[in-house]
């Protein structure tokens, strides 16, 4: 490559990177909308992040990836390049970063060209590991999920930080602004809501024929009710046994609504016997259940069978029936979730707590009945409790939200929202609503809090000694 060339007259190759297809259909709508702006080739780089990815195909052989492939030049396999290594485990050690930049501009074809990055999830690898090795690029970060609301989850090096220059996200929630990034001054930049509809229409066009066929044998009783798995056990939120009991609270809870043709869409991974026994408690229920179990988006069957009600947990695909479609949603088990997700920080709380923040409860059958959509102002509502729960989750990241949630704890913290913070983070950061009020006055010091603590356990085992002398 020559090292002469000036910056201007070389070319501006633009490198994507995604590991779903929802992501590549958000990728392809920022380019659609002029969000990524022009380049002389674009590379997608395609990540399969699954725990074994032989097992599952990646997203550039998945129903529908055809439609979105004519927006890129090539498409290479990041799994191929970094090969016996997995994805989400590997990354350049920092000496060897500048080898590995040569070896891929060799590889890719990329000579001297000004590499720009899009990237998702930049928090962690193959992300991180992508932006370390083009050590000098400008990044973009695209969020396609719930999760943009919340803080970044990890602390970022600050040579890769101050690389972002903006932060693309889906309009998931009207009125509510991205959390994720802004300590370092990032500006989130929406995603035309019509653009990403139209891609999403394109790949449902070019769905399966079997999931044509269903579809069209499915409405002609009416839309059903659509279930959407997540395989949370996966997670090690739930065990598979609670799982398997949430999809079929799913079942009895629309059947209770009086739908009695069921779809159930499971996660790709999720194990075949759970279908199975959905399909015996659906015939106990009296209730027809069909099983989606090709791998297409929930948003081509929300297409395909302008499903009656969509159920589901904490998943993104509630907030793009409910707003992007205008669909009836119902969630369930968040309110296990918000008890179980450990530690605190764990990044799936802020999606979580939008979620049973904003729909309704699938078992309160006034509440499903009398929904309304989620709109600017029911987002704008909500500005509050998540900084609130962004700053207890990190709170050395964002010191600046302290005040705020001083605020909201303090003239919001009642028996609704108890259940999005925990009482032991909240005495951790010395928040209102950890401590008596008679115990206000101590000063927020670490030092003083230890020795606080240290008290009151001396006063227990004083007290168990009396008890038992």
């Amino acid at each position: 490559m020559s090292a002469y060339k000036p910056l201007a007259e070389r070319k501006r190759t633009q490198l994507f990177l995604a590991s779903t297809l929802y992501g590549a259909a958000t990728l392809a709508a920022a380019i659609d909308a002029g969000s990524v702006g022009p380049a002389d080739r674009r590379l997608l780089l395609i990540s399969n992040n699954a725990a074994t990815p032989e097992t599952i195909p990646p997203v550039d052989e998945m129903p529908g990836f055809e439609r979105l492939r004519g927006r890129f030049d090539r498409v290479l396999s990041w799994n191929e390049t970094i090969a016996p290594f997995h994805p989400g485990g590997w990354g350049p050690r920092v000496d060897d970063a500048p080898l590995w930049e040569r070896h891929l501009r060799l590889l890719w074809n990329l000579g001297d060209d000004r590499v720009e990055l899009i990237l998702e999830s930049i928090q962690v690898n193959p992300a991180m590991a992508v932006a370390n090795v083009f050590q000098g690029a400008p990044i973009d970060v695209y969020a396609d999920g719930l999760m943009s609301y919340g803080p970044t989850r990890n602390k970022l090096d600050p040579l890769t930080g101050t690389r972002i220059r903006k932060l693309l996200h889906l309009d998931l929630v009207p009125g509510l602004r991205p959390l994720l990034l802004t300590e370092f001054g990032v500006e989130p930049e929406i995603l035309p809501t019509e653009v990403f509809t139209k891609v999403l229409a394109e790949v449902a066009e070019s769905a399966p024929r079997s999931i044509a066929s269903a579809s069209e044998r499915i409405a002609v009783g009416g839309g059903p009710a659509l279930m959407l798995g997540q395989y949370l056990s996966a997670l090690d939120i739930l065990s598979p046994q609670e799982e398997e009991e949430l999809h079929l609270r799913m079942l009895r809870g629309a059947v209770a609504l009086g739908h009695r043709t069921v779809v159930f869409k499971p996660h790709p991974t999720a194990p075949a016997r759970w279908s199975r026994m959905l399909e015996k408690k659906a015939a106990e229920l009296g209730a027809e259940l069909t099983v989606m179990d090709t791998p297409v988006l929930a948003e081509v069957l929300y297409q395909r069978m302008s499903p009656a009600l969509v159920i589901g947990c904490f998943s993104t695909a509630l907030l793009t029936a409910d707003v992007f479609y205008g669909l009836p949603v119902a969630r369930i088990g968040t309110d296990t979730l918000l008890e179980r997700l450990s530690p605190y920080q764990n990044s799936n709380r802020v999606p979580v707590t939008i979620v049973d923040a904003l729909l309704p409860d699938l078992e309160d059958h006034k509440a499903v009945a009398a929904a309304q959509p989620v709109d600017e102002r029911a987002g704008r509502k909500l500005t509050g409790l998540v900084s609130a729960v962004g700053f207890c989750m990190q709170a050395k990241i964002y010191p600046e939200l302290r005040p705020a949630t001083d605020r909201y704890l303090a003239t919001h913290l009642d028996a609704t929202t108890w259940r999005y913070f925990k009482k032991r983070r909240l005495t951790a950061l010395a928040l209102p609503g950890a401590v008596p009020s008679q115990l206000a006055f101590i000063p927020r010091n670490e030092t003083v809090r230890k020795v606080a603590r240290r008290a009151r356990a001396l006063k227990r085992a004083a007290l168990k000694r009396t008890v038992t002398g």
